[in-house]
């Protein structure tokens, strides 16, 4: 499997890690005060404020930007492009992905926009590989 294949696995599984991070802060809380309900999980992110709710949309952010990335490494690979460059560009993507969950989670909006954008960029320069 190539990096860039590992990279598509990682940014499948980051939404997920984002949201979880909302759900282990609230493992502490008492039942019924917040704490994450998995009999239902959407009524609990409806209610949630802050950071949480920000990592929530993040976890939705990285679910909308995934079938593009997914797309790209793919249609690369394909297009039988450079390997080196398919691999550094997915890697990244998936830093781009990083700051830009940070910068969400830190309510840092402008420059969060600004790092969106560059992984799209990285997106649109691997489907120019195929």
């Amino acid at each position: 499997m190539t990096i860039a294949n590992w990279c598509v696995l990682a940014a499948c599984m980051m939404p997920a890690a984002t949201v979880g991070l909302a759900k282990l802060a609230s493992a502490k809380l008492p039942s019924g005060a917040g704490r994450y309900d998995n009999k239902q999980p959407r009524a609990w992110a409806a209610g949630l404020t802050g950071w949480q709710a920000r990592a929530n949309a993040a976890q939705m952010n990285g679910f909308e930007i995934l079938p593009l990335f997914i797309a790209a490494v793919v249609l690369a690979q394909q297009g039988h492009g450079d390997q080196g460059r398919i691999d550094t560009l997915a890697l990244g993507f998936i830093g781009l992905r990083l700051v830009y969950i940070s910068l969400y989670l830190a309510n840092v909006d402008a420059l969060r926009t600004l790092v969106w954008f560059a992984g799209v960029g990285v997106s649109i320069a691997l489907l120019a590989m195929g």
